[in-house]
């Protein structure tokens, strides 16, 4: 029997997932997605016959999130905010979480009302593969000169036109972008070294982090120079930079607001 209708309200949703079985966030129609799981699970604690859910990032096939934002209303959950992501886990998919909600104006939107984001992306540099971490990195045999990698990067800190780490196909029109934070470190793991890429901006342009991903082992496998970089922001052209990084590395961490 459906809940009673009442108030409107809207609630914003943490998420967590292994996107590795996924098409990505965006709903398909003949792939599985995170947001159909999260919409159909929805749709079953609310009783309402469809949920609608936003999010604060389309992320990729195969790419994985610890903080996704989701929004989503309904005028049938009768219960507190916070009970929503214990109702909402028992009918999603074990590798989906909910892991927190809160009560959000009816007119937030998650992308828009967001200030800035964080991701990881994470590079395992050995001869021989880790065959537990392969869904979550990406797989460089040739050794990575992590001091290069770290001269490199530094170049990308700031306000910049990110325009040459855009991949086609993105409806953004203005590409200059302020990454405030671009670390990486590295620790030794079973047979090499798995190195660790925090970034975070105030927005990110279409496979933005996996383009810088691709383009900074560039540098660390010594095809380029560091100061390369430069050129590569210089040149306003996709083509220069380095090739996309693969997309289970990459792990969309936390969404500010």
């Amino acid at each position: 029997m459906s809940p009673p209708e009442g108030e409107l309200r809207a609630y914003r949703l943490t998420l967590a997932y292994d996107g590795t079985n996924y098409f990505g966030w965006q709903r398909q129609p003949e792939h599985p997605t995170i947001q159909a799981c999260v919409e159909s699970a929805l749709a079953e604690i609310t009783g309402d016959e469809r949920v609608k859910a936003y999010a604060s990032s389309r992320t990729d096939t195969g790419v994985h999130a610890i903080g996704q934002s989701a929004v989503f209303r309904t005028c049938r959950w009768q219960a507190a905010a916070d009970k929503i992501p214990f109702a909402l886990n028992t009918k999603l998919p074990a590798d989906i979480v909910a892991r927190d909600a809160i009560d959000v104006p009816l007119d937030f939107h998650p992308l828009r009302a967001s200030t800035g984001k964080r991701y990881r992306y994470q590079i395992y540099n050995a001869r021989k593969a880790d065959p537990l971490g392969a869904r979550m990195h990406w797989w460089v045999r040739k050794r990575i000169n992590l001091t290069a990698m770290r001269e490199a990067a530094a170049f990308l800190v700031g306000e910049h036109d990110f325009f040459s780490f855009q991949s086609t196909g993105s409806p953004r029109q203005n590409t200059v972008r302020t990454v405030s934070q671009l670390t990486i470190e590295g620790q030794q793991h079973m047979d090499g070294d798995l190195y660790t890429l925090e970034i975070q901006a105030n927005g990110f342009l279409y496979n933005m982090v996996r383009n810088i991903a691709g383009t900074l082992v560039q540098v660390g496998v010594g095809r380029e120079r560091p100061e390369w970089i430069r050129d590569v922001l210089a040149a306003y052209d996709r083509r220069v930079a380095g090739a996309t990084a693969p997309p289970q590395g990459l792990c969309l961490m936390e969404v500010y607001y």
